[in-house]
Parts: structure tokens; sequence; C-alpha cells
């Protein structure tokens, strides 16, 4: 299974309380559920990650369903959670 970063930014970034995490996934729903096991200790997080959008390797999953967002060996998933501000 590949490897996978995972970055936080903004309000995930305090969610999840690191920077990013590496997790072992092959679609972006098995990375979301990685992270959820790994950050069991931080339950805001799975709140966080439902409302935030995602960029796999620069290009934006939008709303495809993450069961059919492919994850290769390095990829990166920019998680980043709604904002406001100008």
């Amino acid at each position: 299974m590949p490897e996978v970063c995972i970055r936080y930014w903004a309000a995930a970034r305090a969610a999840a309380g690191v920077a990013e995490d590496t997790v072992h996934a092959a679609t972006l729903a098995e990375a979301l559920a990685a992270v959820a096991r790994l950050r069991v200790d931080r339950p805001r997080l799975g709140a966080v990650l439902a409302i935030s959008s995602f960029i796999v390797d620069g290009t934006p999953a939008g709303a495809r369903d993450p069961a059919d967002v492919v994850l290769g060996q390095g990829s990166h998933v920019e998680v980043l959670p709604p904002y406001a501000g100008g």
C-alpha cells in the first residue's frame, strides 16, 4: 500500500495537533480513515476533515468521491479547511 503524506493547514493543523502525518493508503478515503485512527485522541479533527477541501498532488479533489481519488507512492494530500479573510 502506498505511503502518502497528509499536510494540514490552518484549523486542520490545530485540530490534528501536528503539521503533517504519513499514512499508508491507496485512496483518499483510506487516507482519511487512517488519519482518523492515528489521531483518535483529537476528536475535533474528524469534524474539520468533514468540511475540508483536499488537493492531491497539486490537483483539487473537488466533489469526487474520496474512494475514487487514487493515491500513489509518495502522494501528498493537502487538507484545506474553510477559512474567512481577505
